[in-house]
């Protein structure tokens, strides 16, 4: 058991689906670590309005919302020059008179936490003394980040001022919160609400659902997201975020948020059209080690991730790599999550080309200048049958923007061979056989 704060990664090698405890927390964690920037997304935003009469606004800059001076110059602080896509509809929804309830689908990088936190903050009233607003996260962590970007806005907004309700924060009984933002976890929150009476329910006039793909992972924190939804006022403005929304997420949604309007981000479909998709026949893993390294010198202009299917492999592969004088970063899933963000900066600036990697770790990451991905090991799901989905998100992401990339597959026995066939089936795409001592094609997509 790895224990990062209170998020809790169980990992064993021994299993052929090594890393299949994919950690939501963490890896939602992960990518607001590694996002120095909004991601630039050209989506179409779909929106449906609890009363379609009422006229949609959307605006184009934050002037039109007409923020509080102190707050506008938070956000032109912050490095916000113009709203991010979701901002444009959801803030004018968020800061609407009376208030409007919403339900929102955003990916990680949209500007959700900014938009929602400026929604906290100008519902504030500075001269009272106690919580208004109150945010739950998942985890620790996760509420520190929310946190952090309140800090950030707010900084020209002093007498607005923020508390964390998480497990570690101990506060003397009989204590009257005099803070006017409440940030926390499930548990802690409902714990402060009821049975410790640091808050009065009742006055909150905003409250904030953050990643509630997340939340509802974790047992218990459903019904406490619950229990406290039903201490708020009638009048309280109800605010929910999530990344997806399966059957399971909208139920959760629609309990905790009455006569929503509903905003959702379309995703960007990942496509194989601009990717090169080759396979390698080798009898072992040493052969598949040496069909890489005849590879590697080919394509080390370019940046590469490798992927592979269980921990020891990947580390087994890395050691290898660096001993024939490769410089590989390796990303494993017994880093802390402060570490596998290092570890994927350095990549993201070039210290290193090329990334090892297991598919839990991988997953969520965009880096934008990988034009090579080697599948070392094929994407299977826990059954032994090829993981399409897994696949495509490995490869089809190296053709963002239109740009060419490259897909090299390792096959190493009849097995593997049957999985590359009903991949290539599934996506209606020929992988080609590629001659290793032949490499001047490869040469040319990677570089």
């Amino acid at each position: 058991h790895l224990q990062i704060g209170n998020l809790q990664i169980n990992e064993k090698d021994d299993k052929p689906k090594a890393e299949a405890n994919d950690d939501k927390a963490a890896q939602s964690l992960l990518n607001k670590l590694i996002r120095s920037n909004l991601v630039n997304t050209t989506n179409q935003v779909e929106v449906l309005q609890r009363d379609p009469t009422s006229p949609l606004y959307s605006v184009k800059s934050f002037e039109e919302l007409r923020l509080k001076p102190q707050l506008l110059q938070g956000v032109y602080a912050m490095g916000f020059n113009r709203p991010s896509k979701i901002q444009e509809t959801a803030l004018p929804m968020m800061l609407a008179e009376p208030p409007q309830n919403l339900i929102a689908q955003s990916q990680s990088g949209t500007g959700k936490t900014a938009a929602f936190v400026l929604a906290m903050l100008s519902h504030v009233d500075p001269e009272n003394k106690w919580p208004q607003c109150m945010c739950v996260s998942p985890t620790y962590e996760l509420a520190l980040q929310t946190g952090k970007v309140i800090e950030q806005m707010g900084k020209f907004y002093p007498e607005v001022q923020l508390v964390y309700a998480i497990r570690g924060n101990k506060l003397e009984r009989g204590t009257k919160l005099q803070e006017q933002i409440v940030i926390g976890t499930p548990g802690t929150v409902l714990d402060w609400c009821q049975k410790l009476k640091f808050i009065d329910p009742r006055k909150i006039k905003v409250f904030v659902l953050d990643e509630a793909d997340v939340m509802i992972a974790t047992q218990g924190h459903q019904d406490q997201s619950i229990r406290i939804q039903r201490m708020l006022p009638k009048t309280c403005q109800m605010l929910l975020f999530s990344a997806t929304f399966e059957d399971t997420v909208w139920n959760f949604a629609k309990r905790i948020v009455p006569d929503p309007n509903i905003i959702k981000l379309k995703r960007e479909e990942e496509t194989l059209d601009t990717i090169k998709q080759y396979y390698v026949i080798c009898n072992s893993k040493e052969e598949k080690f040496q069909a890489l390294c005849n590879i590697y010198g080919a394509i080390t202009i370019a940046q590469a991730m490798i992927f592979c299917h269980t921990r020891k492999t990947a580390g087994w592969l890395a050691g290898e790599l660096s001993r024939e004088g490769h410089q590989v970063a390796l990303l494993s899933g017994e880093m802390q999550v402060e570490q596998r963000a290092a570890v994927i900066e350095r990549f993201r600036d070039g210290k290193e080309k090329v990334l090892v990697t297991t598919n839990v770790c991988a997953r969520g990451i965009d880096v934008e200048q990988v034009s090579v991905v080697i599948n070392f090991d094929l994407p299977v799901d826990k059954d032994g049958n090829p993981d399409n989905e897994t696949y495509l998100h490995r490869i089809g992401r190296t053709g963002r923007f239109g740009k060419r990339g490259l897909a090299i597959n390792m096959v190493d026995s009849r097995f593997s061979m049957n999985i590359l066939d009903r991949i290539q089936e599934h996506f209606n795409k020929k992988i080609e056989k590629l001659d290793t001592d032949d490499l001047d094609e490869i040469e040319k997509i990677a570089n």
